[in-house]
């Protein structure tokens, strides 16, 4: 069962613009129940950043930073994850060059795994989140085969996110277990469906995040973090309604 639910924090990224509206944002999510925060940035800097969530009791299990400004200077995301309080050290997606050709893949899983190394000697460990692009072919094979064959298992783990994979085609279930020690977060993210696919609430749309959650205590994820890019509404009231039918179910 879910211990502690996360949210990665880019769902509220409209209530975020300050000190004072990051630290009410995050005491509302504390009431909600959320006990844990994925960035999707600083906006008032990493220090300060991690000083209002430290204040307000959230705690940070990974980022999402840019990846150029990774590779430029690994010191300086450490220091930065170490005020933070997390060893994961992340990206939202590879940069879009990267998708270009299979040698600009090749060379971003390279330098991917240069840095991962790096940081792996001070305990840190390298994180990628997908999208459904991944899911596409680029010289005959798909791009996530590229990742998860040349990514080293040892230093770089996959942010799973449970929309864009099935929104990419692949069976959910089937990757986690592919994926199976190489996954310490998992993004839960619903499926609705309209005229086309729409992110919605979890237990809206039809993922079967029953099996999703079975599957994930079988393969040790530690951390479960809710992200709706998109909300209907205020963000809040969408993260109480995936919070209360997680809590339900799997807490």
């Amino acid at each position: 069962m879910i211990k502690e639910l996360g949210v990665q924090l880019y769902t509220i990224r409209d209530y975020m613009k300050d000190e004072d509206s990051i630290r009410s944002s995050f005491i509302k999510l504390k009431e909600l129940g959320y006990d844990v925060g994925q960035t999707a940035g600083y906006y008032i800097g990493a220090e300060k950043y991690a000083q209002i969530a430290k204040e307000t009791g959230l705690k940070i299990c990974g980022t999402h930073c840019g990846f150029n400004e990774l590779i430029a200077d690994p010191d300086k995301a450490m220091r930065e994850h170490e005020l933070l309080g997390t060893t994961n050290i992340g990206i939202g997606g590879m940069p879009g060059e990267a998708r270009g050709s299979v040698e600009a893949l090749t060379d971003f899983i390279e330098k991917a795994n240069k840095f991962a190394a790096y940081v792996a000697k001070s305990g840190f460990k390298f994180t990628y989140h997908n999208h459904s692009f991944e899911f596409s072919k680029l010289g005959g094979k798909r791009m996530m085969d590229y990742l998860v064959e040349g990514f080293d298992p040892d230093n770089v783990s996959f942010v799973l996110d449970t929309y864009w994979v099935q929104h990419g085609g692949g069976d959910v279930r089937a990757w986690m277990e592919k994926l199976a020690g190489r996954i310490d977060i998992l993004h839960l993210k619903d499926m609705g469906m309209a005229q086309s696919q729409f992110i919605t609430e979890i237990g809206q749309g039809n993922i079967n995040f029953d099996g999703v959650i079975e599957t994930a205590e079988k393969i040790g994820v530690r951390h479960y973090v809710v992200e709706q890019d998109t909300c209907p509404g205020d963000p809040f009231d969408s993260l109480k309604i995936s919070r209360d039918y997680i809590k339900e179910r799997y807490m």
